[in-house]
């Protein structure tokens, strides 16, 4: 990152950055990717993978500290690396590598506000989302003063939430809020409803959450069904407002909760402005639209264009998040979030966890030709986790083309798939213990549970964490096959048996999957995305990938309708797949 010769590097106190007369300053972003494959490491590492030798059986009994040299304290997390297919030379060269492709300089860039989102010129600051009030120094990007927005905008969704969750804030019947329905899709609706999900402990009693995204008549459908409309509040969650599955969504769910209180309150036609004034609030910027739809423009709490939408949950877009689990939880998830930014920014690179873990990434994709990357939460409240990190992870990275509008010269992104321990184990562990492909995985715990149950004398936490710590050490380790054949099977039926091991994986635990821990998380993976995304070039903050079929999706409207010119003009599939529609069309 260039630096002017009048900056100087800043004590850190919330992350590294450059600083002039005691604000922060936005640095140029930096130009054209480092090629990976022309770099030295590259080089080394190939010759490495071709050389390396040994198992993980035998670099544990190798080295009795290989445990302890591979595990990394980040925050409340405890990282163990040490069942991955590396050893010390291999991080040595992938941290080499880090350096040649200039890891910690874009990471130092992107705190600072320059606009490392070149293909919309933009900085990415979801970090700044999650600055303490008052952290120094200053950030100004872009002659905004970003911390006084940011925390001026959650003072108000605070506020909002406090109202609701008091009873202040009534229905148009006078009736207290019971249920939180977010509208939204993609960043807007994921982040969301893993967080509450992940949190639900913390609801407010008799405040719950419902979330609508799919376009698909039945989600609008199931997501009202037995709701009370005088008792309902309807948060819609788009930047522009013009998003069409939550504005499609938006007009479904007005139209039932104004039907509802026609039927249950007698609403009159004169009412029905101040009914959708009452149910309705928005997180959206576009406040002309807002109010055009019938919700108050003060009722509208905004976001910026530095904001991704699979970033953004820590924003405004948590509104449905601090009203029913209250701020004072939504705080504590944003103080997760900035103890990992912290770590993230200033911990040394050998110690670095998500540096780290983006690097091992990098190993795993482009040495071991991994195609996949499974995360296991052995956590039932995390059971959305990874379809979060899908998002996260694939939206970000699943590009062939580098920031400068090169093709990228690797393979490039990870397919992230997973479910929760132990209901994987029943399903899909086999491919991972005995199929003939590298899939890396996570695997996450932690050791308090949140309800603790006993089966008479046995502790069934320490039975589903008995499953935890028996995953990791079989996928290591394996079974050979004069061990099967110890245990009394013999033919055909030792090879079946037999379990290669060396299958690699990463232990993350923490003590208890609090708010905190949760945010931890968030940006764990936030920022292991960002090192994979530059080490291969990518700018890891657009989607023109998604544009597309939204494009197409609107071209096609007319013809799925029936319009016959139209229907002709599409290719022989698209046509012939119209028209079975709309001869089996039943209604």
């Amino acid at each position: 990152m260039p630096v002017a010769d009048s900056y100087i590097l800043a004590p850190c106190t919330c992350f590294a950055s450059t600083v002039f007369n005691g604000h922060m300053t936005t640095p140029d972003a930096p130009t054209a990717p480092v090629d990976p494959t022309t770099t030295e490491a590259w080089a080394a590492l190939e010759a490495h993978d071709l050389e390396l030798e040994g198992s993980l059986r035998e670099w544990f009994a190798e080295d009795p500290e290989r445990a302890a040299r591979f595990t990394h304290g980040a925050a409340d997390l405890h990282v163990d690396l040490s069942k991955n297919l590396i050893t010390p030379e291999t991080l040595e060269l992938l941290l080499q590598l880090s350096r040649e492709v200039g890891v910690e300089e874009r990471r130092d860039a992107m705190f600072a506000g320059a606009h490392i989102n070149t293909t919309e010129d933009r900085a990415v600051l979801h970090t700044a989302l999650r600055r303490p009030a008052g952290a120094s120094p200053a950030l100004t990007v872009d002659g905004q003063d970003i911390d006084a927005d940011v925390r001026g905008t959650l003072e108000r969704v605070y506020a909002f939430a406090r109202k609701v969750r008091s009873g202040e804030w009534t229905g148009v019947t006078g009736k207290r809020i019971e249920t939180v329905v977010n509208i939204g899709i993609g960043g807007s609706d994921l982040g969301p409803v893993m967080v509450y999900e992940a949190l639900k402990p913390h609801a407010q009693e008799g405040l719950e959450a419902r979330f609508l995204s799919n376009i698909d008549p039945t989600d609008a459908y199931e997501t009202t069904r037995g709701l009370d409309p005088e008792t309902t509040l309807v948060i819609i969650a788009s930047k522009t407002f013009t998003t069409l599955e939550t504005l499609t969504n938006a007009r479904l769910v007005r139209s039932w909760l104004l039907d509802g209180l026609r039927e249950s309150a007698g609403l009159r036609a004169e009412q029905e402005q101040e009914a959708v004034a009452k149910h309705f609030v928005a997180v959206s910027t576009a406040l002309d639209k807002v109010a055009e739809f019938g919700i108050d423009p003060e009722n509208a709490f905004g976001f910026w264009d530095w904001v991704g939408g699979r970033y953004s949950v820590d924003s405004a877009i948590g509104t449905v998040l601090a009203t029913v689990l209250g701020p004072e939880v939504f705080e504590e998830l944003l103080a997760g979030f900035h103890a990992m930014d912290e770590h993230f920014a200033t911990a040394p690179a050998e110690q670095n966890v998500p540096l780290l873990m983006g690097l091992l990434n990098i190993w795993n994709v482009n040495f071991l030709e991994a195609e996949t990357h499974a995360v296991l939460p052995y956590s039932q409240y995390l059971h959305r986790f990874p379809a979060y990190l899908q998002q996260l992870t694939m939206e970000s990275n699943g590009k062939a083309v580098r920031w400068d509008g090169s093709l990228a010269t690797t393979e490039t992104g990870e397919v992230f798939w997973g479910e929760p321990g132990t209901n994987g184990q029943h399903a899909f562990y086999q491919l991972i213990h005995q199929g003939n492909r590298v899939i890396p995985a996570d695997f996450i715990a932690f050791a308090t549970p949140d309800h603790a149950l006993a089966d008479g004398e046995q502790d069934v936490h320490e039975l589903f964490l008995a499953n935890f710590f028996a995953q990791t050490k079989a996928l290591a380790f394996g079974k050979t096959a004069e061990e099967v054949r110890a245990e009394g099977t013999e033919g055909a039926l030792v090879a079946a048996r037999e379990f290669s091991g060396d299958r690699p994986t990463t232990s993350i635990m923490a003590p208890k999957l609090t708010p905190s821990v949760l945010g931890q998380l968030i940006a764990l993976y936030e920022h292991i995305t960002f090192v994979q995304g530059t080490v291969w070039g990518i700018n890891s903050f657009d989607q023109w990938g998604v544009e597309l079929g939204k494009q197409l999706a609107k071209e096609l409207a007319g013809a799925v309708a029936g319009d016959e010119e139209k229907i002709a003009a599409e290719d022989a599939s698209t046509e012939g797949l119209i028209r079975y529609y709309r001869a089996h069309r039943e209604g």
